[in-house]
């Protein structure tokens, strides 16, 4: 989000206002419920300042009670936006430990309960994997992960890491793949400056983990990547 955030006086502006408010519920609600839905406010004032429009695909394939693991393709800084103000289920994410000092964006995410990722661990990563399942099973949250482990730096959509199926399976919750077509061209990789345009959020079939190990981590991976790049590929295709 950093990118943006400098040359959009508006788009600073609501997020001051919004992370502000954000911390100051967090002290009264430790289920991190209010936040989350703060920052779906904070995403849907977002693209209606930047002009951005989103159609959403099967969206009715997740429920607003329900707990899942999404996994989505990552072209752009505006995808979380997108997914944030569009499904209807409570948010966690699993975000680089950077972004936890950033003012204002480190403080929501701290009190809101995402989880930081420390890269170049294994050890720790594993722990991570782990508390981020709990939260899921405990709390009945959702977890919105990029497997990719980062924006495509091209457009091409990169192999996909194992985590988001392991977090799955040991939470016991459907893995939902999700594929997201138009942000890179709303927020080029690199750019600073949001345009307005038309977004597709295309959800696909959930994936079931009751009953697999964590060796069927594997499969249900590249499960969910072919999924995304069938419904990206239908979308192009539909144009």
């Amino acid at each position: 989000m950093r990118a943006y955030l400098i040359t959009d006086p508006l788009i600073a502006l609501a997020t001051i206002i919004y992370a502000t408010i954000s911390v100051v519920l967090s002290f009264f609600d430790s289920s991190g419920r209010r936040p989350a839905s703060i920052a779906a406010a904070w995403a849907r004032l977002l693209l209606l300042i930047s002009r951005v429009k989103v159609r959403v695909k099967n969206g009715e394939r997740i429920q607003a009670d329900g707990s899942y693991v999404i996994a989505s393709n990552h072209a752009s800084y505006m995808d979380t936006p997108v997914v944030l103000a569009n499904l209807p289920v409570q948010f966690r994410f699993l975000a680089k430990k950077g972004l936890f000092s950033i003012p204002f964006l480190g403080t929501h995410l701290a009190r809101a309960g995402h989880i930081p990722v420390y890269r170049g661990d294994p050890r720790a990563a594993v722990k991570t994997l782990s508390r981020a399942a709990e939260a899921v099973q405990e709390k009945r949250i959702s977890l919105l992960v990029f497997p990719e482990g980062g924006r495509t730096h091209d457009g091409v959509m990169q192999d996909f890491k194992e985590g988001a199926a392991y977090m799955a399976i040991k939470a016991g919750v459907p893995l939902v793949p999700i594929a997201l077509k138009g942000t890179r061209a709303v927020l080029p990789f690199g750019s600073g400056h949001v345009r307005g345009g038309l977004v597709e959020l295309r959800v696909g079939e959930p994936i079931p983990t009751v009953g697999l190990k964590l060796h069927d981590r594997v499969r249900i991976t590249e499960e969910a990547r072919a999924q995304i790049v069938a419904m990206l590929q239908d979308s192009v295709e539909a144009q």
